[in-house]
């Protein structure tokens, strides 16, 4: 469920930079969660993706 929740906010991410519609910044901050997220599985010892 975890790694779901990665790749939603990568796609939104991207989908983001592809129509430079930010909300504000919005997007970038999906990008900066999900990049925490796959950091804690990595230091959990989990794999990553």
């Amino acid at each position: 469920m975890l790694m779901t929740i990665v790749a939603i906010l990568v796609v939104l991410w991207l989908l983001g930079l592809l129509t430079s519609f930010t909300l504000n910044g919005f997007i970038h901050v999906l990008l900066v969660v999900a990049i925490i997220v796959v950091l804690v599985r990595v230091i959990r010892g989990e794999r990553p993706f």
